[in-house]
């Protein structure tokens, strides 16, 4: 595929049924409604061949949506674990006793990366 390099072949491959693939599809499908509407055809029984086209297009689009999505995703979490590897110090072990004996606070990746400020 041309959007997703060749280390996303080792993901397995997402449901044929997911979020992505069934609200695309649903696009598909009140876009041909909408096409029928603004052309002045009864909306649901005109152009059923469009309408399945659709849907179809939708769906598809959905899948590799979701494909690229778990690629994301599993990058991220390849990212975070490797930082976390990388840096034990800073991500101590709960069941270490020299941590408990020290009283120093167990901080998440989220406060040793980047702090975190709302906009709103």
């Amino acid at each position: 595929m041309g959007l997703l390099p060749d280390e996303a072949k080792v993901l397995p491959p997402p449901g044929i049924v997911n979020r992505n693939s069934v609200w695309f599809g649903l696009c598909g499908w009140a876009t041909a409604m909408l096409h029928n509407s603004l052309n002045r055809r009864p909306a649901l029984k005109a152009g059923l061949h469009r309408q399945a086209l659709f849907i179809t297009v939708g769906w598809f689009i959905g899948y590799h949506l979701t494909k690229f999505e778990n690629y994301k995703y599993a990058t991220l979490d390849r990212d975070m674990s490797e930082y976390i590897r990388l840096h034990p110090e800073e991500f101590p072990d709960k069941g270490n006793s020299t941590w408990k004996s020290s009283r120093i606070p167990l901080k998440t990746f989220a406060e040793i990366v980047e702090p975190f400020h709302p906009i709103r």
